[in-house]
């Protein structure tokens, strides 16, 4: 077990390194110490089966790192000389994800598949009407290549891979991942969270028309068109001066905020910035035309991306109907 050194200051305890945490200690915030290059954490001053006041007092009469933070003259202590009724104590201490949160999938309605945008056309139904559909085609792929359980890995999810590529094109980890399956070299992996795996096997291939029909209503996910670094006008839809000679703010931002109060720009102010280039879905799209000879689908509407983007196609959630209310 690698050493926690504790320092003390005033009513709180800041605890290093970052990747370890105690069962008795609860976290209220995060700072870093910029002069020792430490990041560490704000914990609430209190012991377990313990005086916190005596404790408090013997912790504080060793000096020995000058805080670059409070400049009170009791901020740090030794680890020399814990309190014995803390040292005694072993710390049960968890590992946590060097610079990586805890990301949280959503559930989906069902299983989904993956795909690849072809591009834009007009398509004329029987009676005539014009719909905009977007073309998607589907390369060899969405095999199932992994099935977590509860028991296994504390949330049922499906792992498809999609898109064959080379077996030079990946790593080694990730061709004995596919191998350990049976599964070809793929270039994409994701998951589909449900709330049963049950009736999928390893190896299974995911084929279109059977888990979805024309008329069914999809979510649509990909990645954005990259625009670059952009102005307000084309980023937020602002509007532009006037463009008479006399003018001399045609096309800039403008003001972003008061003088002395509040003396700062509030987050999330539109600038100009980066724009595109992100992870987009957009829901309850219509399948109308599933081609089997062509191996495509057609549906409703635009999707995020060029021709090319790689695509996620899963069922639209309907809170209710496929979605529980909870």
């Amino acid at each position: 077990m690698d050493s926690v050194l504790l320092i003390f200051c005033l009513d709180t305890i800041r605890i290093t390194p970052i990747d370890y945490c105690t069962n008795e200690l609860e976290h209220t915030g995060q700072t870093f110490l910029s002069s020792y290059k430490l990041f560490c954490l704000h914990i609430p001053f209190r012991f377990t089966n313990c005086d916190p006041l005596s404790d408090k007092q013997a912790a504080m009469s060793i000096l020995s790192i000058p805080s670059p933070i409070y400049s009170s003259s009791y901020s740090s202590l030794s680890i020399s000389r814990l309190p014995s009724s803390l040292t005694a104590q072993t710390l049960q201490l968890s590992r946590r994800a060097r610079g990586k949160g805890v990301v949280v999938m959503s559930m989906e309605a069902g299983i989904g598949v993956m795909g690849t945008k072809l591009g834009m056309m007009s398509y004329f139904q029987p009676d005539g009407e014009v719909v905009p559909v977007t073309v998607v085609g589907f390369k060899e792929g969405n095999i199932v290549t992994q099935i977590k359980t509860e028991a296994t890995d504390g949330y049922n999810a499906v792992q498809v891979g999609y898109r064959r590529v080379r077996d030079r094109k990946l790593t080694k980890p990730e061709i004995g991942h596919l191998e350990k399956v049976g599964a070809i070299p793929m270039r994409h992996l994701q998951e589909f969270r449900l709330q049963t795996v049950d009736q999928f096997d390893l190896n299974q291939r995911l084929v279109l028309d059977e888990l979805f029909e024309e008329g069914d209503l999809v979510d649509v996910s990909g990645t954005t068109i990259g625009k670059g670094f952009q102005g307000g006008i084309k980023r937020h839809n602002f509007k532009r001066g006037p463009m008479s000679h006399g003018s001399k703010s045609h096309r800039q931002l403008g003001s972003i905020g008061a003088g002395t109060t509040p003396g700062r720009v509030y987050k999330g102010k539109k600038m100009p910035g980066r724009m595109g280039g992100t992870k987009r879905k957009i829901r309850k799209l219509k399948i109308v035309k599933i081609d089997k000879d062509l191996n495509v689908v057609m549906i409703k509407g635009a999707l995020p991306g060029k021709p090319g983007n790689l695509l996620r196609i899963t069922p639209a959630k309907i809170v209710g109907k496929n979605i529980p209310k909870n």
